[in-house]
């Protein structure tokens, strides 16, 4: 799953361990996640997304074998 965490935080002058306090997770999720080595789980992915103001499918992007 791709992300736009790292482009949204750069616009709001955040670094990963800003964001991740907001969360309430470690640096390393927001890392992992930004790599595209961790899914969110449904909560996180609501809680990143809320906190930037846009919806869940404009901050994590599926490709479509994903879904199947």
């Amino acid at each position: 799953m791709k992300t736009r965490m790292k482009e949204y935080r750069a616009k709001h002058d955040l670094t990963q361990l800003d964001l991740a306090k907001v969360v309430g997770v470690r640096r390393e999720t927001i890392s992992f996640l930004e790599k595209g080595e961790y899914n969110p789980s449904l909560k996180m992915a609501v809680k990143i997304s809320r906190y930037f103001g846009i919806g869940v499918e404009e901050m994590f992007l599926f490709e479509e074998d994903e879904l199947d």
